[in-house]
């Protein structure tokens, strides 16, 4: 069998080499293709034109917001209140459609309106977010009632841990362990700080008390001055308050309460209206005149003092007493003065 070789033609003269450049193919009609674009345009338009037509785009692109954020569709339908136990929801609500419906959502400050939001009685802080297309959700932080105040005109008004009054106690709210006497009204920012150690203050008698199991002989607290504390009682002691200082509050209210138990069993047990810890000793006061000192013996001497044992064995000694009060070491106790005596029978007020 043969074989047959085929050979490779010879390439034609005149033929485009493969190497040459690409050859455009010519329009059907004749004509060259068109080389215009617009970046060839702009380098022909002059600078001021196109800072003209730049700034003719921001124009138009604020106005096509501006229309499309007050169209119907941004335009608030929904207010969902979230966080809400003792604020009213409802009235909430009907601040922020009032708030959100000249501007629509889109445009509504949110801040501005948190912050309104925040001044209402019992709302500590308030966050509003966008639920876009038309909705918001209003989140509320309230405030938390931790304490009764009785006030000058002798109401009872919920106060929280800053001072802040939320409201009159209703019938229906559980009662306090007891009562704040010495508000400041002033509405000034000193006022609201000297509040803010009164309510403090409070809490600190309020945990002392409770572990020594005294809160219940307890009707008030007067916080006129806070190193100064005082406890009026209650039930059939209503008419004794009890000076027991700025610290060791329980401890000091426990020793007081065993001098006065003790001597209540004598003749003028009836006639006490205060007894003062000084920190060396207690001082009981009778409504008889002159500040006395009362003892197990009823005709002990004035002047004789004895020692009363408490669980921790440390002595307190009851002893006489003049009219004007010593100041116990390190405790910054005031001098009482006149309103100190009407305070003490001005606090027997009955509970709400």
């Amino acid at each position: 069998m043969k074989e047959q070789v085929i050979s490779s033609r010879p390439a034609r003269r005149g033929a485009p080499s493969a190497k040459a450049g690409a050859q455009r193919p010519a329009r059907r009609d004749g004509k060259e293709p068109s080389r215009f674009s617009p970046r060839v345009l702009l380098t022909y338009v002059p600078t001021a034109m196109k800072v003209a037509f730049g700034i003719l785009a921001i124009i138009g692109l604020a106005i096509g917001y501006r229309a499309a954020s007050s169209a119907s569709l941004f335009q608030v339908r929904s207010v969902e209140v979230v966080g809400t136990s003792r604020t009213s929801a409802e009235e909430i609500e009907g601040l922020v459609r009032r708030a959100v419906s000249p501007t629509g959502v889109w445009r509504t400050d949110l801040s501005a309106l948190s912050a309104e939001i925040g001044r209402l009685p019992g709302v500590r802080r308030a966050v509003i977010t966008r639920v876009l297309p038309d909705g918001l959700r209003v989140r509320i932080t309230e405030r938390v009632p931790l304490a009764v105040i009785r006030n000058t005109a002798g109401h009872f008004v919920w106060v929280d841990e800053e001072g802040v009054a939320l409201g009159q106690m209703k019938s229906t709210d559980q009662m306090p362990p007891f009562f704040i006497l010495g508000w400041n009204e002033d509405g000034t920012s000193e006022a609201r700080e000297e509040n803010a150690e009164r309510v403090k203050k409070y809490q600190e008698a309020l945990r002392e008390w409770q572990t020594v199991g005294l809160t219940d002989r307890v009707s008030e607290i007067n916080l006129f001055d806070v190193r100064d504390v005082r406890a009026q009682l209650a039930g059939d002691d209503s008419q004794i308050e009890v000076r027991v200082g700025a610290q060791d509050l329980g401890s000091r209210l426990k020793t007081a309460l065993e001098e006065l138990d003790r001597y209540k069993q004598t003749p003028r047990g009836r006639s006490i209206t205060y007894v003062d810890y000084q920190g060396d000793r207690v001082v009981l006061g009778f409504s008889s005149g002159g500040n006395v000192a009362g003892d197990a013996n009823p005709d002990a001497p004035a002047d004789q003092a004895t020692p009363a044992t408490t669980d921790s064995d440390k002595p307190t000694v009851v002893a006489a007493k003049k009219k004007t009060d010593t100041t116990a070491p390190g405790d910054n106790k005031r001098k009482p003065n006149p309103r100190d005596e009407k305070t003490a029978h001005a606090n027997q007020s009955r509970r709400p």
